[in-house]
């Protein structure tokens, strides 16, 4: 039987004040364990860990609307220690850009005793990129997404070869070939794949978000034949008939113009080279939505449907105005598991309605989904790349 805590004894015990808790409360970031039959509130050792993601996130510096919706879930073990991986990652980064500011200043304090003029603008621009730099909230958000969606994939999938190792084996690479990944992101198709590349390629990992290559860096290590570039694909800063091979893994459907990004593509892939792009369809995970939806209709997991924007069943039309030789192959693979965090874990990654939905339904929902996953769950995978030639 669990200890209870009176509100004094909580919040003395947490090195907070009463007011504290009892504002927590109010604004549904901390609800205690129970209530006494006079409507005390109790709190048991479990509610210590919510405080103390609470706490953490407060001092990283999110609002409390960001705190309560991050904290969903966090009473599950799994979940909480997700949670915790993450936000020592953050805090990670955060020292790292205080001690660049350290040294600056450092830097700027020896200029000073010098009696030399001092670049103002330097340090001005290190504190701005500091400050500026993605935000917190976006970054737990974001490393939170990718996290849930590659534990699920990871650990339930039936096809054990692995996306990213049966991708790789389609694009063909030969040694000397000169290869533009757009969208790299982390660098997993490459770092999953290090000791199966060839001798001599020249590859370029770029992405619109310099945190992420950074982390696409340190995944894959130092090795001469990367090169990483920061730019929007709808730009593309090389040269007409540059590339060998240009490839897009899931994100064309995240591009603002995706006919001026395919235009760019063809301008830069060498007469007769390949340019490979994977996406999904409407079929693909069609059991989440489903789910969600027969527990409350009003959710939707995201604002857009990718796979219209460009998918497995529009795909070869629309490379059509642009490229030859269009094939697509198909990854054959499914989802199946009976365990509930995975799958929970993964809904709250969407980037939908769920979350502020969910807010005042998690147990329920939780309870619905522990009997949904009970006896298996088999979640479709309709998913695959397109390889075409300019």
């Amino acid at each position: 039987m669990p200890k209870y805590y009176t509100s004094g004894e909580f919040a003395k015990k947490a090195h907070v004040s009463i007011r504290t808790i009892r504002y927590y409360d109010q604004k549904n970031l901390l609800k205690p364990s129970t209530h006494t039959a006079s409507g005390a509130r109790r709190y048991t050792d479990a509610d210590f860990a919510k405080l103390q993601q609470i706490l953490l996130l407060k001092y990283l510096g999110f609002s409390l609307t960001d705190i309560r919706e991050m904290t969903l879930g966090s009473g599950d073990r799994q979940l909480l220690l997700d949670s915790l991986q993450i936000q020592k990652r953050l805090v990670e980064e955060r020292l790292k850009e205080m001690q660049n500011v350290a040294t600056a200043i450092d830097s700027t304090s020896s200029t000073l005793k010098a009696g030399q003029e001092v670049d103002w603008n330097k340090m001005l621009d290190l504190i701005h990129l500091t400050s500026m730099n993605q935000s917190l909230s976006t970054q737990y958000q974001n490393a939170s997404n990718i996290s849930a969606r590659i534990k699920l994939h990871r650990d339930y999938s039936l096809n054990k070869e692995g996306w990213f190792h049966w991708l790789f084996r389609q694009l063909d690479l030969k040694p000397g070939m000169k290869i533009l990944e757009l969208g790299a992101g982390n660098g997993t198709l490459w770092s999953q794949n290090l000791d199966r590349i060839p001798k001599g390629l020249n590859i370029v990992l770029s992405d619109i978000s310099e945190g992420i290559l950074a982390d696409a860096k340190n995944e894959i290590g130092d090795r001469s034949e990367f090169q990483y570039a920061v730019f929007d694909a709808q730009k593309i800063p090389f040269a007409d008939n540059t590339f060998d091979l240009v490839i897009a893994n899931h994100m064309l459907f995240y591009c603002d113009n995706i006919p001026k990004t395919l235009k760019e593509v063809k301008r830069v892939v060498k007469k007769g080279a390949s340019f490979a792009c994977s996406t999904y369809s409407k079929r693909h995970m069609h059991e989440i939505t489903d789910l969600v939806q027969e527990f409350n209709p009003e959710i939707v997991l995201s604002s857009t449907n990718l796979y219209d924007r460009f998918g497995l069943d529009n795909g070869t039309e629309i490379l059509s105005h642009d490229f030859t030789d269009i094939i697509c192959y198909k990854y054959e693979d499914a989802i199946e598991l009976s365990e509930s965090t995975p799958v929970i874990s993964y809904i709250l990654s969407c980037h939908g309605n769920q979350n502020s939905i969910l807010l005042d339904h998690y147990n329920e929902f939780k309870n619905y989904v522990d009997d949904k996953v009970s006896d298996g769950f088999h979640i479709t995978k309709d998913v695959g790349c397109f390889i075409c030639k300019k």
